[in-house]
């Protein structure tokens, strides 16, 4: 109940509203809000369904019958990838890989395949990416 109360909490926001970031190499190194997120807030995200995150990813949810098996085990995301590597990954990861089946969740801009309630508004909010990649940083195993 705590990951549908913190998801619906964050109402999608607008293109103009998106906070900027900096893309170097394969990562965006800043944080998108300035400050780190909440990984207990990050946990609850990714395994909400409403988030997508555990459609396609399975990891270390044993509470979590159906997992995903389309996408990479999130176990020991926090020692794969960087934090900025991560947020790349959530924000746009097309950048890294443009025949992704990952939805881009902080970007708006030049895609095709939106539901029009969702079109011109990010999946997820700069602080519900801050949150996941501060829960992803955690999968060190």
């Amino acid at each position: 109940m705590l990951a549908a109360a913190a998801f619906a909490a964050c109402a999608p926001v607008s293109a103009e509203q998106l906070r900027p970031y900096t893309v170097i190499g394969d990562a965006i190194p800043a944080s998108l809000t300035g400050t780190k997120g909440d990984a207990t807030r990050g946990r609850s995200l990714i395994v909400e369904r409403s988030s997508t995150c555990i459609l396609c990813h399975s990891g270390p949810f044993p509470e979590q019958a159906f997992q995903g098996d389309l996408a990479p085990n999130l176990s020991g995301s926090g020692a794969r990838w960087s934090e900025g590597q991560l947020r790349l990954r959530l924000v746009d990861a097309s950048r890294l890989d443009a025949a992704t089946i990952m939805p881009s969740y902080y970007r708006v801009d030049g895609l095709t395949r939106v539901g029009a309630a969702w079109r011109g508004k990010p999946i997820l909010s700069a602080e519900q990416i801050e949150d996941i990649v501060a829960y992803l940083e955690t999968l060190r195993d």
